[in-house]
């Protein structure tokens, strides 16, 4: 069995890495029942030709708040991944952009997009079924899997980053602190 990554942030709280085997132990048995729903749209999703074989539940206080299946070929959108249609739906249903009593399950383990719009829901928790491998195994891109686990690069996207310099980027950074006082987050 593998080891347990637990971090504990400075708040106290603590995160178990759900890509370890070990937080199979947290799973009950009303998971199983969400994590099928997840699954159930994934199906659905394939079926209608929307997209890839991925589906997401997200649940609050034991109810289904949002359900959605990936929409990229439907929207023609690459970020409509399940995860992310279902966090929209969600906090458009629940007008509030955290959702930080709410958990989600996911058919298969996100993306690092799909990770990030999560963490920046503030979900409290994710349940996930197959492991990104199972993706990986049919096309989908070994990018998702090397990410999440730090086995690999960003940059084997063939991405071009830079960062302005000079004036530009003053210009750019100002932004946050002429808009602060305006701005709130939660």
């Amino acid at each position: 069995m593998e080891e347990v990554n637990v971090v504990e942030t400075k708040d106290g709280t603590v995160s178990v890495a759900t890509a370890f085997a070990g937080h199979q132990e947290a799973v009950q048995d009303r998971d199983h029942n969400f994590l099928r729903k997840a699954v159930e749209e994934a199906y659905k999703g394939v079926d209608c030709g929307h997209g890839g074989p991925f589906g997401a539940v997200i649940v609050r206080n034991d109810e289904i708040v949002a359900s959605s299946h990936n929409m990229v070929l439907s929207y023609t959108d690459p970020t409509a991944h399940a995860e992310v249609t279902a966090i929209r739906e969600a906090c458009k249903k629940l007008k509030q952009i955290e959702l930080s009593d709410c958990e989600i399950y996911a058919s298969c383990e996100p993306c690092p997009m799909c990770f990030g719009a999560i963490h920046l829901s503030r979900i409290k928790r994710l349940v996930y079924g197959a492991k990104a491998e199972a993706a990986i195994a049919i096309g989908f891109d070994d990018f998702i899997a090397d990410a999440l686990r730090g086995t690999g690069f960003y940059q084997k996207a063939q991405l071009e980053i830079k960062r302005a310099d000079g004036n530009e980027a003053m210009f750019a950074e100002e932004v946050f602190q002429k808009t602060k006082e305006k701005f709130q987050m939660y």
